[in-house]
């Protein structure tokens, strides 16, 4: 083997994936066919769930300052996102040219090797791991992993070599984004209606907007180069009546609104992660989040089945928990596309639907789905947090202050003792030290409805999530047999 895994694409999904392997140790390559970062920000934030995962890992500084909203909207109808008890829609502000710089970063201090350049061209895999070559110019590479991860985007070229089904509806619509210099335009929210479409425009500082122009009856086009600024200022003059041509294109791009997903998530040794595994209509910035979120799912799963301690059925479950995921965010981004790409026709449903999110149970519902913070997954345990995020809370102890989620820091699991060691469970979860930390500590201040209130002792996975609360010391070893596999000591 050259390398236990390969991941193509080192866009956010394949740095995380990446960061998180090393961080248990295991070697991988990163292949990807630029010479260095596009620079493309087609994403200008993420949600407040990948916020907390950035955060579990302490990579929330690297970013600067990060500006929180509780702001966002669903299908261009406005939407209060602090609804939900401390709650936002997620951090702005914050280009995807700067996450992919900051992931770059921590996966290579990690020590992940990032190969540029290189092109993968043919893939084979079988019982003992994939074979992929790669062009770099002349330059021809075959290399052998006992894993293959895929995550080269919507178009993904592993995706098609490796024979995955992908399928979905195809585009019925041109959109164009584009950040455009020197023409000072004023803030249109999202859905803003045209007598032709729908037009978008925001200021991202320093005289730079960034505009979205969907005008309605334009095909679908397959290129093989972005349109041109002309063409953008043309649409937008159209829509609007101003006239942009004037402006510097400083970055311009083209899509549409294609949904699919794939039907499964790991096909043997290869698997798939973020916009390589679903495509659709980027509303509500939820597509780099998502993918993000892949990438923290899988990451400790497979390193976890590299080393040889996986339990059975590990490495599966991240299709059953991820696969769900993908979908209700297809569903939820067509949702949002209906109600504001489409005419005059729709009016009515957005009429009701904008009546609608006045009441709160619905605003809760909606504010939980975009923002991610109502994924759960199907996990064993009747206790109401076992497969949510652990929420973060500060905690006390013989060692000081802590959070919840200070243990998670290097990416492996955490037993937090929250009565002072009741019924000796500390000494069940000593039992694996080298994949899960204790920590006996008390909640300091714990807001009011906190759910972690009167919760003794949980488990949690390394993505985060909780797999276990209770007292029970048998129900403990269970569960981390089930997710940490045999006892070490």
């Amino acid at each position: 083997m050259d390398a236990p895994v390969i991941i193509v694409g080192a866009g956010p999904s394949g740095l995380v994936l990446a960061a998180e392997l090393r961080l248990a140790g295991v070697e991988v390559f990163v292949l990807d066919k630029l010479e260095q970062r596009s620079g493309e920000s087609r994403g200008l934030g993420f949600t407040a769930r990948t916020l907390e995962m950035f955060d579990q890992r302490g990579l929330v500084p690297r970013f600067g300052d990060v500006e929180i909203s509780p702001m966002g909207h669903f299908g261009g109808v406005p939407m209060d996102y602090s609804v939900l008890e401390g709650s936002h829609f997620g951090a702005r502000g914050i280009p995807q040219h700067r996450v992919e710089a900051v992931l770059e970063e921590w996966a290579t201090e990690l020590g992940a090797e990032i190969m540029r350049g290189w092109e993968v061209v043919a893939v084979t895999a079988d019982d003992e791991g994939v074979e992929v070559e790669a062009v770099h110019g002349e330059a021809h590479q075959r290399l052998r992993a006992g894993y293959l991860v895929a995550c080269d985007g919507g178009r993904s070229t592993v995706r098609r070599l490796a024979g995955f089904d992908f399928p979905g509806t195809d585009a019925t619509i041109e959109m164009y984004l584009a950040d455009v210099a020197g023409c000072d335009l004023p803030a249109r929210q999202i859905g803003e209606k045209k007598p032709g479409g729908m037009v978008m425009s925001a200021p991202l500082g320093e005289g730079v907007d960034r505009i979205i122009v969907c005008e309605r009856g334009t095909p679908p086009r397959r290129r093989t180069e972005p349109p041109t600024f002309t063409e953008v200022a043309a649409a937008w003059q159209r829509l609007t009546g101003e006239d942009i041509s004037h402006g510097e294109g400083r970055w311009v791009s083209a899509f549409g609104d294609a949904t699919r997903q794939v039907t499964e998530y790991r096909r043997g040794r290869v698997l798939i992660v973020g916009d390589a595994a679903h495509v659709h209509l980027p509303a509500g910035g939820q597509g780099l989040s998502v993918s993000v979120q892949d990438a923290f799912n899988l990451g400790w799963k497979l390193a976890a089945e590299v080393l040889g301690w996986a339990p059975p059925d590990l490495l599966d479950s991240y299709h059953r928990e991820r696969h769900p995921v993908g979908a209700r965010l297809l569903m939820n981004t067509q949702a949002q596309g209906m109600l504001y790409l489409s005419g005059e026709d729709m009016e009515p449903l957005r009429t009701v639907f904008a009546e609608l999110m006045r009441h709160e149970e619905v605003l809760r519902h909606l504010s939980g789905m975009v923002s991610g913070l109502a994924i759960r997954y199907d996990l064993e345990g009747g206790h109401p947090l076992v497969g949510m995020r652990l929420p973060k809370a500060d905690l006390v102890g013989e060692q000081g202050k802590t959070t919840t989620t200070a243990p998670l820091r290097q990416g492996r699991g955490a037993f937090l003792d929250l009565r002072d060691d009741p019924d000796g469970l500390c000494a069940v979860a000593r039992r694996w030290p080298e994949r899960v930390d204790v920590v006996a500590a008390q909640p300091h201040e714990l807001a009011q409805g906190s759910p972690l209130a009167g919760v003794p002792a949980l488990l949690v996975r390394p993505d985060g999530y909780v797999a276990w609360v209770g007292t029970d010391a048998d129900g403990l070893a269970r569960a981390m047999e089930r997710w940490f596999g045999p006892a070490t000591a």
